[in-house]
């Protein structure tokens, strides 16, 4: 079995995961919560999908 798909889709996951999660983290800073979504809930999350990136980046780096 060809196990090079899963390896590129595990990248663009892990690339894209890190991106909106540093996006989250950049607008957690720079907006005042409006609504029912607190500026520390957005931080958190893209703390958690910053992390989430970079596992599976790293992952992706130790299998090729």
């Amino acid at each position: 079995m060809d196990s090079k798909p899963k390896t590129t889709l595990q990248l663009i996951i892990a690339s894209l995961l890190t991106i909106f999660g540093i996006a989250l983290l950049g607008v957690a800073f720079f907006t005042a919560p409006p609504g029912e979504i607190h500026s520390s809930v957005l931080v958190a999350y893209g703390e958690v999908m910053t992390f989430a990136g970079a596992l599976f980046g790293i992952d992706y780096h130790y299998r090729r």
